[in-house]
């Protein structure tokens, strides 16, 4: 049969899932666009309830393969379409990459052009838990200020999401020729913030599941606000492992966000081995259409929105030397001195 006429079902794990998502999880709408971009991780949060936001890039990317004698150029485009639905940590998800690729054989002087998706998916995501919705979380210690502002192991636990979807391999693909119509996706998504800068995102990912060519992936980004909020900069590692590719990937880029609803980004990146070796870059831009209707809380009150990078999660604290939004050291040194006295 040709590969490119079979399907797979999806695994009754997924279903049961997809039931089961109304009944979990609870969120917050951030003020601010919440942009997967500029790495390839996802953040545990979703874009809330009545958001509309498009992410695009362009890529290039050079790669050498110095057993089989090859070397190619790789250029595209790539988008992703979120939109909030139903409960505000409910996201529906579009992610496709078109590229064109030219393939040159050193050792036999010949060429080759390859021209489709590398990336074409659809899925859903849903947050499970949300640490900040935990009131014990938030609550501040008003005899000192150095509690509120000190590390904490608690910062560490994170946000949860989850992921169900399919990635689509439609006509006669030359990335993946192998490939049928439709393979189940699965993912989990964690978030935590170390600090009030400093954001910590894991994504573990089973892809093309079913298939003859399942692929396991993995990525850890590490993100850092600057001083001026509207600048960030992140880390990130990904790890693929499959029979037909495997690689561990580094990139790392920069952000800035010109108003609440439009973000630019770039980032340069390589791979660790020969076969291939790969360098490539991105510029990207985000935008948001926002029609969401509950009250708009001060970003300064969502901790829960950091979302990793400014680019990629895009809500930190305007101020972080202060524990509370708005209250300065001296005002804290003053609350804390008066509930004292009340206490003796």
């Amino acid at each position: 049969m040709n590969a490119c006429l079979k399907t797979y079902p999806v695994p009754f794990y997924l279903i049961f899932l997809c039931s089961a998502l109304p009944f979990l999880g609870t969120s917050q709408y951030t003020d601010v666009i919440n942009s997967n971009r500029p790495g390839l991780s996802v953040s545990a949060y979703a874009v809330g309830k009545g958001v509309i936001q498009a992410e695009m890039g362009f890529l290039y990317e050079q790669r050498e393969h110095v057993d089989l004698s090859q070397e190619s150029t790789l250029m595209g485009a790539d988008l992703a379409l979120r939109y909030g639905f139903f409960r505000e940590m409910l996201e529906i998800t579009y992610e496709g990459t078109y590229v064109q690729q030219d393939i040159t054989y050193t050792a036999f002087d010949l060429n080759e052009k390859r021209t489709d998706f590398s990336r074409n998916r659809l899925g859903i995501k849903y947050l499970l838990y949300d640490p900040y919705k935990n009131p014990d979380r938030t609550k501040p210690n008003l005899y000192s200020w150095r509690a509120n502002n000190k590390f904490q192991l608690k910062d560490l636990v994170p946000a949860i999401s989850v992921y169900a979807g399919a990635t689509f391999n439609l006509g006669d693909n030359p990335f993946y020729p192998e490939d049928p119509i439709v393979a189940p996706r699965a993912m989990i998504a964690t978030q935590s913030s170390v600090t009030s800068r400093l954001v910590l995102i894991t994504n573990l990912i089973y892809d093309r599941i079913g298939t003859d060519f399942p692929e396991m992936e993995y990525l850890i980004s590490l993100s850092h606000a600057f001083k001026n909020p509207k600048w960030s900069v992140f880390i990130e590692n990904q790890g693929i492992k499959s029979d037909r590719y495997a690689d561990i990937l580094f990139r790392t880029g920069i952000a800035h966000l010109f108003n609440k609803s439009f973000q630019a980004d770039i980032n340069v990146g390589g791979s660790i081995k020969s076969t291939p070796s790969r360098i490539f870059g991105a510029l990207g831009l985000s935008y948001r259409v926002d029609f969401h209707q509950d009250e708009i809380k001060s970003i300064d009150d969502q901790r829960s929105g950091e979302n990793g990078d400014f680019i990629k999660k895009n809500a930190f604290k305007k101020d972080t030397d202060n524990s509370l939004p708005g209250i300065s050291k001296k005002k804290m040194r003053k609350l804390e001195r008066k509930a004292k006295r009340k206490k003796n």
